[in-house]
This record gives structure tokens, sequence and C-alpha cells, in this order.
């Protein structure tokens, strides 16, 4: 009795053990779980929300660019693609084979897509071929009953409409690549369809004209697949580019170029600084690098010894020659050296110490004045007032005239220029500057070298009343205007323009003048400037005595030719620079070109014209 009374009381004593533990247990776990229902719920609901959400974003709509009046030149096309769905698709290749009966797809890109399918998911949409035409995207929708897994999915597409005329100036957008997600980490760039502008304005107002994503949250189910959307927050466009450029003269401007083999020019307004074309030669296609461009076009296009992805207006270095007479006359004319009846007599040839220098015109001009000296283009006039000039006050002069510096431009790429003086020379050669050297600078050649675009801003400066415009492009970045119209005053004489301008009108006005015959035959539209030619290939004095020039040797040798103009003579508005390289002769070549670009704006009275916004 004893035994069993001790046993039950054991027994009891275990059981109040178990009992109590499993209830502490209990009470632990019942704390843990009000714990994570009251205090820790709304974190585990939103890991569990991320477990059955997919958040994707969506691309927005690419700002357009378009001209003056609203023409466009860069824009966003339908882009109809093929998609595939491998997990509704029970053969692949097959249906992969039956679609290439309808449209271009050959078995190395149907291999290549079963590749794909093998890696992702089953139900991921996989892209087939994009850019379908309306013909491909009939004939498919007509036989979509016969291709399991297959779908058209409706895009966007960067096109540009007038292709090689605006290359230069719009440039074009491309796949992001890795460099580019490390300058910009932003998540949208992570996207497999994302485009970003690799250059021109595509590059250089990317921020402007990408937009904003939008978002789409989708409830999946625990193999990842969509069931539907829960919300969205839609995508904003990208602000909308418009330019001061002109449509029309941009491409009448890129097909006369097309008649040189290697050439660039600009038009822009004298006083205000809009440029209604700028133009390179040869272009390129941008629409080529839209979808990736093949690597034997891409290298032949690189290898082409013109040089088509350059932009010569603004990135084209050269020797201005007899255009830069104007800024040693005016160096003259404010030092001192000389007035407008300052006379010097050309034989020919100018001597200095033991060096002889040689004006173009191997009999001379006999005597001339600053006037004569620039409607006759005299070296020797120049010669000799650089003597008395330095280099130093020419290199001040053409500095305050824009040249040797970079204005900001819109487009990006611009280079500098070279005016150089004592302390480059001993600074990047470690010599010392030869007076030899001031003599063949006063005349534009030697280390001087100068951009088309930098020409354009000088002569608007020499012929807008001393005006410090600088060159824009962009007018408006949606609804806000951009672009500065009203320029600082220089600080010049006035009567010291007048005499270089009565130079430049005389140079193309005047029967005498280097350019005469190329003159606008309308008097309302007449044009002043400058020809100027670089030497490219020095000749020996007995090839100069033999009557040898370089324009003889092959192309590669032959002087480049500049002119920079301004039209209408008495009120200059518009201002033409263009250099073509290898062209010979100013007068030749290049005076004709912007003759007939002067003529054309003239005609399309763009001055009076404002830049519409939608």
């Amino acid at each position: 009795m004893d035994k069993n009374f001790d046993r039950s009381k054991s027994f009891t004593r275990r059981a109040f053990v178990v009992g109590a533990v499993q209830g502490g247990m209990l009470a632990v776990l019942g704390g843990r779980l009000a714990w994570l229902q009251l205090v820790e719920g709304q974190k585990y609901k939103t890991l569990a929300d991320k477990n059955r959400i997919n958040v994707k974003m969506t691309l927005p709509s690419r700002g357009e660019i378009v001209d003056r009046f609203g023409v466009p030149l860069a824009i966003n096309n339908q882009n109809f693609r093929v998609m595939v769905i491998p997990e509704q698709s029970k053969d692949l290749d097959k249906a992969l084979k039956m679609l290439s009966q309808y449209i271009d797809l050959d078995e190395k890109q149907i291999q290549k897509i079963i590749k794909q399918s093998k890696k992702a998911a089953s139900f991921v949409p996989l892209e087939v071929t994009d850019n379908l035409t309306w013909n491909d995207v009939a004939k498919i929708e007509v036989h979509l009953p016969d291709l399991p897994g297959i779908n058209i999915d409706v895009g966007e597409v960067r096109s540009y409409p007038l292709a090689e005329a605006t290359a230069h100036i719009v440039g074009y957008v491309g796949s992001v690549t890795q460099n580019d997600l490390e300058k910009d980490p932003a998540h949208i760039l992570k996207l497999p369809d994302f485009k970003i502008g690799k250059t021109g304005l595509e590059k250089s107002f990317e921020e402007e004209i990408r937009g904003e994503e939008g978002t789409s949250h989708m409830e999946v189910n625990v193999r990842g697949r969509e069931v539907r959307e829960l919300n969205s927050e839609k995508s904003f466009e990208g602000e909308r580019l418009t330019l001061s450029i002109d449509a029309e003269t941009q491409r009448f401007t890129q097909n006369r170029l097309s008649q040189e083999r290697s050439a660039s020019a600009i038009v822009m307004n004298a006083h205000t600084g809009a440029v209604y074309a700028l133009s390179s030669y040869p272009s390129f296609d941008p629409n080529l690098f839209v979808n990736g461009i093949g690597v034997d076009r891409y290298q032949e296009i690189l290898n082409n010894p013109q040089f088509p992805f350059n932009n010569k207006a603004i990135s084209g270095q050269y020797p201005p020659g007899s255009t830069f007479k104007m800024i040693t006359a005016l160096a003259a004319l404010r030092s001192g050296v000389a007035t407008s009846k300052t006379l010097v007599n050309c034989t020919g040839s100018y001597e200095y110490g033991s060096d002889i220098f040689y004006c173009w015109k191997r009999g001379g001009h006999k005597y001339v004045s600053m006037e004569s000296a620039l409607m006759k283009s005299c070296d020797t006039y120049f010669y000799k007032l650089s003597t008395e000039i330095g280099i130093d006050k020419m290199v001040e002069t053409a500095r305050e005239f824009g040249l040797g510096e970079t204005y900001d431009f819109d487009l990006g790429g611009e280079r500098q220029g070279l005016l150089p003086d004592k302390e480059w020379k001993m600074a990047t050669l470690g010599q010392k500057w030869r007076p030899g050297e001031t003599i063949v600078s006063s005349i534009g050649q030697g280390y001087i070298s100068a951009t088309p675009l930098q020409l354009a801003v000088m002569t608007s400066r020499l012929v807008n009343g001393g005006k410090a415009v600088k060159p824009w492009m962009v007018g408006y970045v949606g609804d806000k205007k951009v672009n500065q119209e009203n320029w600082p005053s220089m600080n010049v004489n006035q009567r010291h323009l007048k005499i270089i301008k009565r130079g430049m009108d005389r140079a193309v006005d005047d029967e005498k003048g280097t350019a005469y015959s190329s003159q606008i035959e309308e008097k309302k539209w007449r044009m002043g400037g400058k020809t100027g030619t670089a030497q490219v290939k020095r000749i020996t004095k007995k090839q100069r005595m033999s009557g040898e020039r370089s324009g003889d040797d092959n192309w590669n040798y032959r002087h480049h030719a500049l002119f920079v103009g301004y039209a209408p003579l008495n009120n200059p508005k518009y201002v033409v620079s263009t250099v073509i390289e290898h062209g010979g002769s100013g007068s030749g070549t290049a005076a004709p070109l912007a003759r007939d670009l002067l003529r054309f704006v003239q005609e399309r009275e763009l001055d009076k014209s404002e830049i519409k916004v939608r």
C-alpha cells in the first residue's frame, strides 16, 4: 500500500514537472508569437509582400528633338517586336521554325533563342526580333493560332528623320555599357531595353530628355508567375528640345557640302548667336546605331580617311589663313601702329633680317592701304605691320574676338584651337619665340589654329558692332527658355570695326577683291567676307619660282580653303564660316559655298522667325 502510494506520488511529481516545463514552453512560444504578431508584424508583412509582389519599372518615352519650326529631328516610333513565352510552347524549336516562314529568322538566331530559354524561367518572355514592318505584323497575326507561345509586343524605338544631315547635331542613342553604369548608377539604366545618348544632343542633354520611369506592382504566385496588377505609377516623358536649327537650311547645307570630299560649315545669326545650320561632311546615318550596327559597317565608317564620326565644325582645327588678317589689322589700329591710310609697298616679298617672306602674288600688289590689303588679301601688308605690333597684341585681340577659347556650346566636344605666344612656345617646346613666327602668324599660318565655329564667332563680333556674341543651339527645354540673345558690348572702337568691314565688303563687292566672282547677284542679298587659304605643305623657293603650287599635288597636300562671310552687306544679319579640307583656295571653292548658303538663308528670312514651342 505504501509502495503504491509512493509510486503514485512520484508519478504526480514528474507529471507536475513535465507539465510545468510544457506550460513554460507554451508561454515562451505564446509570448514570441505575440511579439511577432504585435511588434514585428509589419516587418514580416513587408517581407511576405516582397515574396508575392514584383515591382516592374516601365520605360518613359524619350523627349523629342525638333527644329525651330517643330520639324522632328529625333522622335520615337512604334517598335513591333516578336516575343516568345517558352512554357506556352510544347516544342519551341518547331514554333520558331514555323515563325521563320513569315519573317527573316535564320537557324543561328533560332538556336540562340532556345539557348536563352534554358537559362531563364519558362514563363519569362524572350525577344525573338524587333523593328517589324506592318506587313510582318499582319502575317504573324494571321498565323498566331498556329504559333503557340508567340505574341507581338509594342515598344518604342528612336528614329532620326533627317539621318546624315543632322547626325553631328542630334547624335544617337545606344545600349547601356558597364562604363555608363559606373558613371550613372540609376536603376533605369539596368533595364535590358533601355537606351541612352551616346553623342550629340542626345548625350549632352541626356538627363533632360530621358524622362522618369514608372512602376507596376504585380502579384505573382509561388513560381513567380504574374497573376494580376495591384497598382501602378505612370512614367513621365522626357523634356522636348526645341532648337535654333532650321531643318531646311541644315539639309541644304549638308547637300551642298556633299559636293566636296571633306568640309564643314556653320550658318548663324550675327547678333543673337542662334545657329541655323551646323554641318560636317562626310557624315553617317545615326539610325544604324539605335539597335546595334554590324561590325563590318562600323569598321567601314571608322576607317574612312575623311573621319565621318568627327564633327569638323566644332572640333576641326585649321590654320585660319587670311581670315586672320582682320585680327592683325584690328590689333594694328588699336595699338596705334597703323591707321586706315597707312600704305605699304608690296613688291611680292618682305625681307626681315636674312629671311624672306613671300606674298601670294608673285609680282606684288604695289602700294596698298589697310582696306585694299584686306580686299586683295595682300600678305606683305600684314607682314610689315606684325613686326611692329608683336605677337602678344595679336593674340590678345584674337582672344577677345573669340579665338583660342570654347563657348560651353550645347553639343560638347568643342576644341580650343591654338593662339601661340612666347610663353606657350617656351612651356611647350622649350624654345624662344622668333620674330619670323610673328610674321607668319599675322596671316594665320604657323602654329596658330582655329575651328570653323570660332571663325563664325570672330566674324559675328567684327560685323555686329562689337557685341560679345556666343553660339547656341538649344532654345527651349520643354517650355523653359534656356538661350541668351542679348550680349554685352566689347571694348572696341566702332571706327576701327568700320575700317575692317569696308575691307571685307570690298573683298566680295569690288572687282579687284579675291571673292568678287562669288558675289550674290541680287543687290538686297549682297555679301561681304574674307577668303583664306591654309598651307598644308611647304614649298621650296625653287618650286615657288617655277610657279609650282601645292594645288598641283595630290589631294592630301593641297591647301585648305576657308571663307568667312556675312549678309546682307549694309546690315549684316547672318554669318557663315566654311572650311573645305584640301579645297585648294578660299576664292575657288569656299567662297562659292558661302555664297550659296547666305543666299539660301536670306531667302528663308530666318531672322524674322521666332522659335515655335509646342
